[in-house]
């Protein structure tokens, strides 16, 4: 960020105009990741974003740009790299097989086979789905539904339209 006109354009001043910054825009931008992933991931990217931020803020050039747009614009891009991530582990797990455990109770080796069995359609299963789907079998955590009876709602709709998985 550019120094405010008057002051010494010291550390100090940069170390103040960055504090303000976050005490402005700190609960919009997690209030934005939080409906974008869910409130689980918001406050690591919503800290991120502002730690990047602090370390481009010499880069950051007001008269450019409004401060909360830039924020904003880091905060798009974080959400777009936590999806990106998500999906990668999903298509991983869609492709890991069983593995053999040894040893163990013949009753707990059978439900382990039968559960590590089904890891790779249930990963890619998941792959496939939009992330408010993803929410649903996530405990319900639809963006903008607060009321179980809505949520039920869905999850009951969602549950006629699988009833022919894809898998």
């Amino acid at each position: 960020m550019r120094a405010r006109p008057g002051t010494d354009g010291g550390a100090s001043a940069a170390h103040a105009d960055f504090a303000d910054l976050y005490e402005r825009f700190f609960a919009d931008v997690h209030r934005y990741i939080a409906g974008r992933l869910g409130r689980d991931v918001a406050d690591d990217i919503a800290a991120d974003t502002f730690v990047i931020a602090l370390r481009k803020q010499g880069s950051f050039d007001a008269s450019r740009a409004p401060a909360r747009a830039w924020l904003f614009g880091i905060a798009t891009n974080l959400v777009a790299q936590h999806r990106r991530t998500e999906q990668r582990r999903y298509r991983a797990l869609g492709r890991v097989g069983a593995q053999e455990r040894a040893g163990g109770h013949e009753d707990r080796v059978v439900s382990v086979v039968a559960a590590e069995g089904m890891r790779p359609q249930l990963a890619g299963a998941l792959a496939g789905l939009s992330r408010e789907e993803r929410d649903v079998l996530d405990g319900g955590r639809v963006r903008g539904v607060h009321s179980p009876t809505v949520t039920q709602r869905r999850v009951g709709r969602d549950r006629r339209e699988c009833r022919d998985p894809p898998w």
